[in-house]
């Protein structure tokens, strides 16, 4: 069981560091230091794109209408973090 919880977390921990990439891509993008003009930032804003926008709409049908701002990464953070700090303090009952 214990091997079970490890795998949960180095998927969480994927997800975390995918949604940070994400992020930091749209900022790079938003602030036109990188364009997607480049056929490889288009292809990897395209997969993560194509990764994450099914959780995200998830998120957004909560999230009140904020303009231009998005608040489903910040969420799906909070999420994945929260869910880690769970499953951490009770790995004692799974052992």
């Amino acid at each position: 069981m214990l091997s079970l919880i490890q795998i949960i977390l180095l998927v969480l921990n994927v997800l975390y560091f995918i949604i940070i990439v994400h992020i930091i891509l749209s900022w790079l993008i938003n602030f036109q230091v990188i364009s997607l003009r480049n056929p490889l930032v288009a292809s990897i804003w395209d997969g993560l794109n194509r990764l994450l926008e099914p959780a995200y709409q998830r998120i957004r049908q909560f999230l009140p209408n904020m303009g231009g701002i998005d608040l489903a990464p910040l969420v799906a953070l909070i999420i994945i973090i929260a869910l880690r700090i769970i499953l951490i303090n009770n790995l004692g009952m799974f052992v």
